[in-house]
């Protein structure tokens, strides 16, 4: 049986399980990143983004089931376990990002396929791409704003 899940606002303390359900999410979607640069990610996941942003986690009775990071309007992270991939929790997530954190913009890895479908499906359009990531790496990435917003501030 499925157990219910909830939205929250996570603690530092849960701060080492969103970044194990960072890096099996993007281990699960991100088969185009070598396993060094993840493991480099992660830490900046663990040290620096979590404290950049505005967090909002999906829990189960035991358990951090994804996540969702906002930032001036942006949408800086947004993570599913694989376990709950397929079942609302990303969906969730990005809604409340909108709806209550004022969510607008987002970037999207290019290889990230499955991602980039979900973006379009919510209501994302395409807006611009970057060549290289946000540290400067050969994984380009794509611009997205919410369809009938305003215009993308771009980086």
């Amino acid at each position: 049986m499925r157990q219910p899940l909830s939205l929250q606002t996570p603690h530092l303390s849960d701060y080492p399980e969103l970044a194990q359900v960072w890096e099996d999410s993007v281990r699960a979607t991100h088969d185009f990143l070598p396993d060094a640069y993840v493991r480099l990610l992660r830490e900046h996941v663990l040290y620096r983004y979590l404290d950049a942003v505005m967090l909002v986690c999906c829990k189960d009775r035991q358990r951090i089931c994804g996540f969702a990071g906002v930032a001036s309007s942006r949408v800086d992270m947004l993570f599913v376990a694989p376990a709950y991939r397929g079942q609302g929790v990303g969906r969730r997530l990005l809604r409340y990002a909108i709806n209550e954190l004022n969510a607008e913009t987002l970037d999207v890895n290019e290889q990230n396929l499955q991602a980039l479908g979900f973006y379009l499906h919510e209501g994302f359009e395409v807006v611009g791409r970057s060549p290289t990531d946000g540290l400067g790496q050969p994984y380009p990435l794509l611009h997205m704003r919410l369809r009938g917003t305003g215009q993308c501030s771009g980086d």
